[in-house]
């Protein structure tokens, strides 16, 4: 048996040092030149060079890239987590029998990768002469991320007793006022749960703001690293300050909100 857990505690720590991997090599070849880091990226930088970060600063219109990504990360995921949750409470509480054939189209799209989409997405946009907005990238995000969000809140509306909403009806409110007053709270540990997942992919994603955002003056902080590629080599170090750049505000806010966050994972999985 204890040998047993002897294995158990080798194998995570080495699948969290393996983990640990590349963001060492991040942070470590952000202190270095190009030349060093082709070189030798695993070695430790002769000295500490800070120009890397502010020459990435300067490429990426760092504030600029900044809010694009908060204001486009900030509407999609609050509306993201609204419309998905009314939506997957009218699809269970509904009678109809077209509500359970939507959910399962919902289910289905899971497995439909994005790729295929692509072509046809830029196309009709394109030809609607829509693209290189970020309010249509919003726009996008809710589409593409509402069949998860509904999944996830359909599956966890179903422990929520009805007797609650019954009582709600009872005493003179309507099918709103119940969703917001009495279910809406309630949801809050997988709102948390959906809230991170979202908020992770919206904020990293990279090829979808590729292909609606062209303007330099939308981008977001990944289409920003764009300034380190040229036609035939990369800027490697300012390419991995510009990357630790780009992950640190994420990494502040878990860092601040990462008890409440644990909180209502943990509650969501219990319940």
């Amino acid at each position: 048996m204890a040998r047993n857990n002897w294995a158990k505690y080798v194998f995570v720590y080495v699948m969290f040092i393996l983990t640990l991997v590349p963001f060492y090599l991040m942070i470590n070849n952000s202190f270095k030149t190009t030349q060093l880091f082709v070189e030798s990226p695993f070695s430790l930088p002769e000295k500490l060079n800070y120009f890397n970060y502010i020459d990435a600063f300067q490429k990426m219109n760092f504030w600029n890239a900044i809010l694009n990504s908060t204001i486009i990360t900030i509407l999609s995921v609050a509306l993201l987590l609204i419309t998905a949750s009314m939506s997957a409470y009218f699809l269970l509480r509904s009678n109809w029998k077209i509500s359970k054939v939507i959910f399962a189209i919902m289910v289905a799209s899971l497995v439909v990768p994005f790729q295929t989409l692509m072509i046809p997405l830029v196309k009709i946009y394109g030809s609607m002469e829509i693209l290189d907005n970020k309010w249509i990238l919003i726009f996008m995000y809710m589409g593409f991320g509402q069949s998860f969000a509904i999944v996830i809140f359909h599956g966890f509306m179903k422990n929520i007793p009805i007797e609650l909403e019954e009582a709600a009806m009872i005493d003179g409110a309507n099918r709103m006022q119940v969703f917001f007053r009495v279910v809406f709270p309630l949801l809050r540990p997988v709102m948390l749960t959906v809230l991170i997942l979202d908020v992770l992919w919206i904020w990293n994603d990279y090829l979808l703001p590729s292909l609606v955002l062209l303007s330099p003056s939308e981008r977001t902080l990944p289409l920003s690293t764009y300034h380190f590629f040229s036609t035939y080599s990369v800027d490697y170090a300012p390419l991995m300050a510009g990357l630790v750049l780009t992950i640190l505000p994420v990494l502040i806010v878990f860092l601040i909100a990462q008890r409440r966050i644990i909180e209502g994972v943990v509650q969501g999985a219990i319940k």
